[in-house]
């Protein structure tokens, strides 16, 4: 009990004291975590766990929806990849379907890793051309 208390706790000031860029990380983190989860409990016939996390998935897919500035067209884009891997999830769910839930997994793992290069690259300095 104490234990998770902390867990918690920690967690809080994680989320508190985030940037921007990694409250978005980490919601692509969790929402990975939570498919990977998925995965398992349909792999165990746990089906109870599997629906459990891709319900946790979906709603942070849906946090990451919320935040899209649709003024941009990048953000349309991601708003349809999003819709997609939402319904590959349903299908997953409702269907026990293996691949929906990877195919899932494999894109959100991409925009993941695309995320973190593009921050990197705004974190490093200009280069000065002589």
């Amino acid at each position: 009990m104490i234990q998770q208390q902390g867990q918690e706790t920690y967690l809080r000031m994680q989320v508190t004291t985030a940037a921007p860029w990694e409250l978005t990380l980490m919601l692509y983190n969790g929402c990975i975590k939570f498919m990977k989860q998925a995965l398992d409990g349909i792999q165990k016939s746990d089906y109870e766990a599997k629906n459990m996390n891709i319900k946790k998935a979906i709603r942070i897919i849906d946090e990451l929806i919320a935040t899209l500035d649709k003024k941009y067209e990048i953000s349309k884009n991601l708003d349809a990849l999003y819709v997609f891997m939402k319904d590959k999830l349903f299908e997953a769910n409702v269907k026990l379907n293996v691949e929906a839930l990877q195919v899932s997994i494999e894109l959100m793992t991409d925009l993941r890793d695309t995320w973190v290069k593009a921050m990197k690259s705004l974190k490093s300095p200009a280069k000065v051309q002589s």
